[in-house]
């Protein structure tokens, strides 16, 4: 989204379109003047491969015999416009879009549980889980350091067991669904968090350096702000052996606290508009491509070649880079097995969410959970700590309290 404050893809993007002349300089100082909208919105920093943009454009600039290579000239190398058609005028990029694809990736030793004499280690235990000794802890040196278990983290490949028990886990968020939970700022009442996933899959692990990843992909009519919560539900559920039907006790009307996972995971592969490309294809049954009133439909497949180099070489190496580099995924689920409040109590044995871990407005928590913003970035330093002064790196908590409360805004925010 354009922000004044904060770079963005289509900060930069309505940028190049002023400078080459495809915005007019009387349109150029609010981008609502031409109406831009886009079909999926994503956090700051979040990684998008495919999009769509809508807007009024100058399309016939003299001089400028391909529109998009001149676009691209003008864009960094890591922000790619990859073609212009022209819609129907009533094409909303948002209203019009049917359905959005993410995929999520995490390393594997996400799946390791708790280590023994840590808070949430205590807490399963306290609650009846038999926390049997894993293979990973066992006979582990008690003086290691977190560095010294996050090199052996890296070594650690998911089990048969354990995959199937994601993905059994993971058809659970199929179908509609109240995901009151997975978000921020909404109410069990809220008819707006009924959502519909239409599939998730969970593929098979592939190992980049020394460090397995799983990627989780998502198709969606929509995603509410901070799906990232379904993929911490899905991860931290099968890790400690809570039955999968938390997930279903999760739509029902008990609030929650669910952490997010980290933001560095998180891709929107595309958004789709099966509906509009239906109905310009009817449209277009008696024209052809050169006609005046001829529309192009909306699929990205055709850049399918130009999309998975893209992603090779500015998504997925430099999440490898900075997961190797800084250990996002590892301090995430150590800041978790730390916390020995109520929060996350159910996680456990039977399933079940316990009145201690119910969260009601207006009343005091004692000991919540605090989730640290470093785990929202996906960008850090090169060479640098990951962690800033106490300052920056306080609760995101704040911030979501400040979220609009208006349904337009909130809608605006989701994608």
């Amino acid at each position: 989204q354009p922000d004044p404050k904060v770079r963005t893809i289509e900060g930069v993007l309505f940028d190049a379109l002023i400078k080459i002349g495809a915005v007019s300089q009387d349109n150029s100082d609010n981008p609502t003047k031409v109406k831009l909208g886009r079909a999926a919105r994503t956090d700051a920093g979040v990684h998008a491969a495919g999009n769509v943009v809508s807007m009024k454009l100058i399309n016939v600039i003299p001089g400028v015999p391909d529109l998009v290579a001149r676009i691209n000239e003008e864009l960094p190398p890591e922000i790619r416009l990859w073609s212009i058609i022209r819609v129907q005028n009533s094409f909303n990029a948002r209203t019009t879009c049917d359905s959005r694809k993410y995929t999520y990736f995490f390393p594997s030793y996400l799946m390791i549980p708790p280590k023994p004499g840590t808070g949430l280690y205590n807490t399963l235990k306290a609650q009846g889980a038999e926390m049997p000794a894993h293979p990973f802890w066992e006979g582990a040196d008690p003086s290691a350091t977190p560095q010294d278990d996050l090199k052996r983290k890296r070594a650690f490949r998911i089990s048969p067991e354990q995959l199937a028990a994601l993905r059994e886990a993971a058809k659970k968020f199929e179908g509609s669904h109240n995901f009151h939970n997975f978000t921020v700022g909404r109410d069990f009442r809220d008819r707006s968090c009924q959502r519909f996933l239409k599939s998730i899959e969970v593929l098979d692990p592939a190992v980049y350096g020394d460090t397995e990843w799983i990627a989780v992909m998502l198709h969606g009519q929509s995603f509410m702000l901070h799906q990232r919560k379904m993929m911490s539900a899905l991860v931290l559920s099968c890790r400690t052996g809570t039955p999968p039907q938390i997930i279903e006790e999760l739509y029902g009307p008990r609030q929650v606290f669910i952490p997010k996972m980290p933001a560095l995971g998180l891709l929107l592969e595309y958004p789709i508009f099966e509906s509009y490309n239906r109905r310009v294809a009817l449209a277009n049954a008696k024209l052809k491509a050169g006609d005046p009133d001829y529309r192009a439909p909306i699929d990205f497949e055709v850049h399918r070649a130009e999309l998975d180099a893209f992603k090779q070489n500015h998504i997925y190496s430099k999440m490898r880079s900075i997961e190797d580099q800084h250990g996002i995924f590892d301090g995430w689920i150590r800041s978790l097995d730390a916390y020995a409040g109520h929060d996350l109590e159910y996680l456990n044995p039977k399933g079940i969410i316990p009145q201690s871990a119910v969260i009601k407005r207006g009343e005091f928590r004692n000991n919540p959970f605090r989730e640290k913003k470093r785990y929202d970035a996906t960008s850090f330093p090169a060479g640098g700590a990951v962690a800033g002064s106490v300052e920056e790196d306080e609760s995101s908590e704040d911030e979501e309290a400040h979220l609009p409360l208006d349904k337009e805004e909130l809608a605006d925010l989701e994608g």
